[in-house]
């Protein structure tokens, strides 16, 4: 019997390595349900650019977005670069078009946030992660 060893969420190299590129831009995050991006690996870090003229607010989860774990983005500012392990980004509010978001990703999967049982694959609002 062999085991395989394989790196996970607390792996120090995934993260001291400078991160994937990712971008994504001209997000509409005013609709009724806001805007989310999940992301194909595991963050190392993310920015959030509100281009608009109203307050963006985001969190990690729909939970978090719409309660009191939540973020703020003022107009026309980008929040400092945020050192998060996160698989997915809700935001609501700002301008239509407005919303840009850059991120290095790891190597490691999305399985490897293992909250189930709070909220899928991803930190849940109830438990004091926005």
């Amino acid at each position: 019997m062999s085991n395989i060893y394989t790196a996970g969420l607390n792996n120090v190299g995934s993260y001291q390595v400078s991160g994937i590129p990712y971008l994504s831009g001209g997000i509409d995050a005013t609709g009724g349900g806001g805007a989310s991006l999940v992301f194909p690996s595991i963050t190392r870090w993310i920015t959030i650019t509100n281009s608009g003229s109203a307050d963006l607010l985001y969190g990690y989860s729909a939970n978090g977005a719409a309660g009191s774990n939540v973020g703020v983005v003022l107009p026309n500012s980008t929040t400092p670069r945020l050192e998060v392990k996160v698989t997915e980004l809700y935001m609501a509010g700002g301008t239509a078009g407005g919303v840009y978001v850059a991120a290095g990703l790891t190597s490691l999967p999305v399985s490897r946030i293992n909250n189930i049982s709070l909220s899928g694959t991803n930190w849940s609002g109830s438990v004091g992660v926005g």
